[in-house]
């Protein structure tokens, strides 16, 4: 009965990310089922997804009961061990992985990309002690880019409203620049912005004090702050700096993970070779809750001191790392991926929603920048293109809901960069198809015009 699944959603459902007053007039939205790029609603709405979940995570589609079956006969067999022991899917799931990422050695399961960036923190944490007398232990992190909503993720994002309110924070997190193009700093050398953007990592790095830098932790494409990828010379710079100076990197694939831009992982566009790389959302597509920090034989190396073995070695553990659910599911996950070509997929209908998102720019002067990756685009909205000036976050969201309206579910940046809520994000299923893809940017060809005349 969908009267009665809305009316016991209005009263007992705590949304995330939702201000609950307008549930006391209108609806709140309940989906209740999914196929391939589509869902529907309790009230028999359809929706064509283009934000695969809303939250960049279903990258092959919904319905996948291959997945669902992989599931089903795991739990049945074994739902649940802790991770103190092994289990057959979680030393599957890992060998595959690793074949995956040249470099890196270990992986560490959790439950949500928060805590596998928590893990990360932790180690640095553990390292900074155990090698440095505890004095290497801040972590960098980069404006605009976001790590997770517990308090010591939200310590190393730079996003400040998503912040607001839930201070104070765990010390020894400290921000740099961030490196957007579009929104380059005053004094910054636009002939070589993304070396000028690194070396301000330097700078902060010289300011705090080398020896009391730990790790620098960030996203290979900034997402949820404007999907924002590097420019040029950004990533060979990072990495000499790192070096330079004995700094763990740390690359948070949350979000770019798992084949979202035309590789495994985001920073494989890049030559990057990362000490850590946190994942979580597309790993099992949503099937199953899973998370992974991956490291370096190296850093996991630094963890065997026989000297002091009672307590000389990661004390961390995550209840729910434990269950088989998750590399069950993101085993036949990966096997989706390789087997339907999706990453090569995903570079087809990447460039082809970019050409269609830049000829939309050609048409609506509100559109300031294009950019993004693979299936992982943001469409800046601007009130001025020779100003540059941002676009009234209600406005921007005033085209996601006519999209909405006109059954296509889009993203845009909200309530999280003061002044900067203004880029519309896109990140359908790794499955669209050209037909998808025109349906969405015809839907936000629509919406400009209605919304901006």
């Amino acid at each position: 009965d969908a009267k009665e699944v809305v009316g016991n959603d209005r009263k007992h459902v705590w949304h995330h990310l939702t201000q609950h007053k307008p549930f006391e007039e209108n609806d709140p939205m309940v989906i209740v089922k999914g196929e391939g790029m589509r869902v529907w609603d309790a009230k028999g709405n359809e929706y064509l997804d283009a934000v695969s979940g809303a939250v960049w995570t279903v990258n092959v589609g919904y319905g996948r009961t291959e997945i669902a079956d992989a599931v089903r006969d795991q739990l049945v067999t074994l739902n649940y061990f802790a991770q103190t022991a092994g289990n057959v899917p979680a030393a599957q799931f890992a060998e595959k992985l690793i074949e995956k990422m040249p470099g890196m050695s270990r992986v560490y399961y959790s439950n949500s990309g928060s805590e596998a960036n928590e893990k990360a923190f932790k180690i640095v944490r553990q390292i900074a002690e155990k090698k440095y007398g505890g004095k290497k232990h801040k972590v960098l992190f980069r404006e605009r880019d976001y790590h997770g909503t517990t308090i010591t993720a939200l310590s190393a994002t730079g996003q400040y409203e998503r912040k607001n309110q839930y201070g104070p924070f765990t010390p020894g997190f400290v921000e740099v620049p961030h490196c957007c193009e579009y929104r380059a700093q005053d004094d910054a050398d636009m002939e070589n912005y993304g070396v000028w953007a690194a070396d301000q990592i330097e700078k902060v790095i010289l300011a705090e004090g080398a020896d009391t830098v730990g790790a620098l932790c960030l996203e290979p494409i900034t997402a949820g702050g404007g999907v924002i990828e590097p420019p040029q010379g950004y990533w060979d710079r990072v990495q000499e700096i790192c070096k330079k100076y004995d700094i763990l990197l740390h690359i948070d694939e949350v979000v770019c993970g798992l084949g979202r831009t035309g590789k495994w992982f985001g920073y494989q566009h890049y030559g990057v070779k990362p000490d850590m790389v946190t994942m979580a959302k597309g790993v099992a597509s949503g099937y199953a809750a899973i998370s992974c920090t991956v490291t370096t034989e190296e850093v996991f190396n630094m963890f065997k001191d026989p000297e002091d073995a009672r307590m000389d070695y990661f004390r961390d553990i995550s209840t729910f790392g434990g269950c088989t659910a998750g590399p069950a599911a993101a085993l036949e996950n990966m096997r989706i991926i390789e087997d339907e070509n999706l990453m090569a997929n995903t570079l087809d209908m990447g460039a082809r929603m970019m050409s269609n998102l830049q000829a939309l720019s050609e048409k609506h002067a509100v559109i300031g920048d294009v950019r993004g990756k693979g299936l992982f685009i943001g469409a800046e909205l601007v009130s001025d293109r020779k100003s540059k000036d941002a676009m009234d976050e209600k406005m921007v969201g005033a085209v996601v809901a006519d999209c909405m309206a006109q059954g296509v579910i889009i993203g845009a940046t909200n309530r999280s960069i003061p002044g900067r809520n203004n880029t519309l994000c896109f990140s359908p299923a790794l499955i669209a198809t050209a037909d998808d893809i025109d349906h969405i940017t015809d839907a936000v060809d629509n919406a400009l015009g209605r919304v901006f005349g």
